[in-house]
């Protein structure tokens, strides 16, 4: 061989190698790569970790709190308001009423007709309107005589067939999803705007007397009787078909839960007296918070990040509001200390728009719509990872995960990525919702603690309940994280029977309600009214 032909192959021989070299590089730097992404989600994993050790913590630390707020105005993040139901619903009314459901995007008007035994419950007609977006910033004015514009719509196109007359006084009920302290069943001042709405004019103002007024300027004949927050109205519902419901949550956009509480138990309204002996008690539980919480750095940034920091932990970290919002931020993440989505686009960069509305075709009230429509290549706002997006990738039960591969694509801007990406995002998705539903059930039994239904003495106000710790008891769950994301009702319902264990578990109930909160606002407006023969006594 000549010293030509030994220098080729030579340089053959050095080009190969440095080929090799570079291959060998491209593969260690990807491994690289790889073990950092799963670094995230080990970190994630380890963060959101919820043992039945630490829910029982939470569960503690619910209860506790819940005892402080019946103690003292302020000495608690739990508000403990008192809602003046005092009676539910005995399933002898009759009649027709009327209710209001304000909450969320969405503004529901219905009317319920009552057989006089139960469960004869005929709604007649149910009617949902978008609440234009201008009006969830403006004046409060506006936003009633909107609200009054509805209902009169709403009754002039119910003449026909329903046998009504439009000049006869109308009863009607209004549920207000925000947080209010009421001052009697049919009177309450708004303390603050959550989900999207700031009136500023509002705070402070008796939110009845408002509507009441808008009414009146309509030239309505309809007497507001009913003032109920939405997860009153889920319980009254619940209670309505169950005697034993103790208590409800409403789990969707936002959270919420109340309960039924002894009136000798509120100790910060000392000589209260209704006639049942109980009260229902609004927790406006989304404030809750504790040391026990697995709180991650994401949850940290989304606070940070959001128009109400330090307020409503709990909310953030169970809600439908966020939970999409906390796995595109891990997202983000992972693809910052990687190239597994390729370049981050600016989709991905672009958080929730917390500080204004919702989008009036994907708002949570209808969450199964928006779930269903993103299953069916609906097109929405593509700079928002939206909690229904995380639900369908997350349940995307095709073989090859092309449900997340579209909405990754349609979404985020994302090209095609392989499968164990895919899936790796989706356990991202697994272990934020994990935690979201299992915390949602150490709530849950927290309140059951409260009342002496977990199989313990229970924290009421000194007195022992170990009587009642075997009871049969309902919880009613209103919302759409639990009536239709599966995966999140599996993991609540899982952990419930794990933080209580199987003897107690059997005599706990939770059962899904559908339209509690207007509904339920309509029985008690049936309640209340002086033509059915129990009405309410007065307090």
């Amino acid at each position: 061989m000549g010293r030509k032909a030994v220098v080729a192959a030579i340089l053959a021989a050095a080009a190969v190698c440095a080929v090799a070299g570079v291959a060998v590089g491209r593969r260690v730097r990807s491994k690289r790569k790889w073990g950092r992404v799963i670094g995230v989600l080990k970190d994630l994993e380890d963060s959101c970790d919820t043992t039945v050790g630490r829910l029982k913590q939470v569960v503690d630390a619910m209860a506790v709190e819940m005892h402080a707020g019946l103690a003292s105005e302020g000495g608690s993040k739990l508000l403990m308001l008192l809602t003046f139901v005092d009676n539910l619903p005995s399933g002898r009314e009759k009649g027709t009423y009327y209710a209001l459901d304000l909450g969320d995007t969405y503004l529901m008007a219905l009317r319920v007709q009552l057989g006089g035994h139960r469960p004869s419950i005929l709604v007649h007609d149910v009617e949902r309107q978008s609440i234009p977006e201008h009006l969830m910033t403006s004046k409060g004015e506006d936003l009633f005589n909107f609200i009054a514009s509805v209902l009169e719509q709403f009754i002039e196109r119910e003449q026909n067939g329903s046998g009504f007359p439009l000049d006869k006084r109308r009863n009607l009920a209004f549920t207000l999803s925000f947080p209010v302290k009421q001052t009697s069943i049919s009177s309450g001042i708004l303390m603050k705007w959550t989900k999207g709405f700031s009136i500023d004019d509002m705070v402070g103002k008796e939110v009845v007397e408002c509507l009441q007024d808008a009414l009146m300027r309509r030239g309505l004949n309809v007497r507001v009787d009913t003032l109920v927050n939405d997860t009153v109205g889920t319980l009254v519902v619940g209670h309505y078909h169950d005697v034993d419901t103790v208590a409800a949550v409403v789990i969707g956009t936002g959270t919420n839960a109340c309960y039924l509480e002894r009136t000798d138990a509120i100790i910060k309204c000392q000589g209260l007296l209704t006639a049942s002996g109980s009260m229902v008690v609004n927790m406006e539980w989304g404030n809750f918070w504790s040391s026990h919480l697995p709180r991650t750095s994401y949850d940290v940034d989304l606070d940070a990040d959001s128009p109400n920091p330090n307020d409503q932990g709990f909310e953030k970290m169970i809600s439908g509001m966020y939970l999409g919002e906390i796995v595109r931020r891990v997202i983000l993440r992972m693809s910052q200390d990687s190239d597994i989505l390729g370049h981050v686009t600016s989709k991905l960069s672009v958080p929730f728009i917390l500080s204004t509305s919702l989008h009036k075709d994907c708002s949570w009230r209808s969450f199964l719509h928006c779930y269903s429509s993103a299953r069916n290549h609906c097109s929405f706002p593509l700079s928002i990872f939206r909690t229904s997006l995380m639900a369908a990738m997350h349940e995307d039960d095709s073989p090859d995960l092309m449900e997340v591969n579209r909405i990754l694509r349609d979404t985020l801007e994302v090209p095609e990525v392989p499968l164990k990406v895919r899936k790796l995002l989706v356990n991202v998705c697994d272990v934020v919702t994990r935690r979201a539903a299992r915390l949602t059930a150490a709530g849950i039994v927290g309140i059951l603690k409260k009342i002496g239904r977990d199989g313990s003495v229970g924290i009421t106000g000194g007195k022992s309940r170990s009587d009642s710790k075997m009871r049969r008891t309902v919880v009613a769950i209103e919302g759409d994280l639990y009536t239709k994301y599966s995966m999140f009702k599996e993991y609540l319902d899982e952990a419930v029977d794990e933080i209580l264990g199987g003897e107690v578990a059997q005599h706990v109930i939770l059962k899904a309600v559908d339209d509690g909160s207007g509904i339920g606002a309509a029985l008690l407006a049936a309640r209340n009214s002086p033509e059915d023969v129990d009405t309410a006594q007065m307090l």
